[in-house]
């Protein structure tokens, strides 16, 4: 039986705002936020959140979807490398005790390196662009095929343990690779990317018997609404002011999961 904490939603709908507001990827705030306030044991809170980004992932897939901003060549490599790699990953998950003092340990310590890079990701992201587009650094069609296997790869031992990283880290190392795409088909990619990602390690970790259902709907009971609204407010909101507050939340609480 389902038992709605409304105290959930609030942290969901406030969560749910910044993402839409910012861009930036739920995991990084949610995540943090049911560990260390809510006192949600690590596995759960990343079991639960890639579900809740699947849910949420998937109306961004439509929206960039039926505006022609997705490349599925890229979303189809990144998922060539991501969906082994979580498999593995959710193997060692179970082959270890997910929710044993060793995995919890190091859920949150790879959480807070995790949270580290995307805070540097959002800090840097516009000299990466800078630099991509003076430069044109694009890898020859055979390498930028390879590379993004591996991002997908690595993103999917990341979002699997930490349920952090497809949104800003991967939308950066695809900037790089792909410096003369359009930054709207790269972002629409590495959403629709992160749509699969998310549902099968969330699944994963369903088996492994760490997802919160209850916490689960609660989330999103008031994420949905949050981000609708953030979305819509997004365009009145000064980029220059919130991406630094944005990176240097995320950097003092990965700084807190890493050193204690």
């Amino acid at each position: 039986m389902l038992h709605l904490n409304y105290l959930y939603s609030l942290s969901g709908l406030g969560v749910g705002f910044l993402v839409g507001m910012t861009g930036v990827g739920g995991g990084s705030l949610m995540t943090p936020l049911l560990v260390l306030l809510f006192g949600i044991h690590p596995t759960t809170a990343v079991g639960t959140d890639l579900l809740y980004a699947a849910v949420t992932k998937a109306g961004g897939t439509l929206v960039h979807g039926l505006r022609g901003t997705v490349d599925w060549r890229i979303t189809g490599r990144l998922a060539a490398g991501s969906v082994p790699a979580t498999a593995l990953t959710l193997f060692g998950l179970y082959h270890y005790g997910a929710r044993g003092p060793a995995a919890s340990g190091l859920i949150q310590l790879v959480l807070g390196i995790a949270l580290l890079l995307t805070a540097i990701a959002l800090i840097f992201r516009p000299q990466i662009m800078a630099f991509a587009a003076r430069h044109a650094l694009e890898p020859s069609a055979r390498r930028a095929v390879v590379l993004t296997v591996v991002t997908g790869a690595l993103l999917g031992v990341l979002v699997s343990l930490t349920s952090v990283g497809a949104g800003a880290i991967g939308v950066t190392v695809l900037l790089l690779l792909y410096p003369k795409l359009p930054t709207a088909r790269i972002i629409g990619s590495d959403i629709a990317h992160a749509v699969p990602l998310t549902l099968i390690a969330g699944i994963g970790h369903w088996f492994l018997g760490s997802i919160d259902w209850s916490l689960l709907i609660s989330l999103l009971i008031g994420s949905l609404p949050g981000i609708a609204l953030g979305s819509y407010l997004s365009s009145h909101a000064s980029d220059r002011v919130l991406r630094p507050v944005m990176a240097a939340t995320l950097a003092l609480v990965g700084c807190r999961l890493v050193f204690g």
